[in-house]
């Protein structure tokens, strides 16, 4: 499996930007509201954190030793999709209300009410949170370059768990 590459996730943030920055343009000059994301999905993001976590946790005790029974490789390559995915959609979502703040922020003079303004920049910090815990667990399922996974030293090249 391939490791998350920045450019991608930057490209995937851009578009997103982009497309946030369009579609907010559209939607608040013909009268209709700001196309964002309610301020409770914060908990979905902090649930969808906290389970990337609780899976990555367990592949890196894994990983630093603690082998008592072998690690289902199912529940690794799973916990490695899941971080790659959080991270994407980490990026998904920073670049979406990106795209919204950047055209909020010129109708600040015009506004009374600054709520989708700071929607934004919260939904922007869940983006964040998201896209570094799924690279920081994705890192928790490499494993070091001496370690072929059976605890034996081998001669692998930081291959995943």
């Amino acid at each position: 499996m391939n490791t998350l590459r920045f450019r991608w996730l930057g490209l995937v943030g851009l578009v997103a930007g982009l497309a946030g920055w369009l579609v907010n343009w559209l939607a608040t000059r013909n009268g209709y509201g700001t196309p964002t994301l309610p301020l409770t999905s914060l908990v979905t993001t902090a649930v969808i954190i906290a389970i990337t976590l609780v899976f990555g946790r367990r592949v890196l005790r894994w990983r630093n030793g603690k082998r008592d029974r072998p690690l289902d490789p199912i529940l690794a390559t799973r916990t490695l999709v899941l971080a790659q995915a959080c991270a994407y959609a980490g990026a998904l979502s920073l670049g979406w209300h990106a795209g919204i703040f950047v055209d909020q922020l010129t109708l600040l003079s015009v506004r009374s009410t600054t709520a989708p303004l700071w929607g934004s920049v919260a939904l922007m910090v869940g983006g964040t949170l998201m896209i570094m815990v799924g690279l920081v667990v994705e890192d928790f399922c490499k494993l070091p370059p001496d370690d072929d996974g059976t605890g034996a030293p081998g001669h692998s090249e930081g291959e995943y768990a």
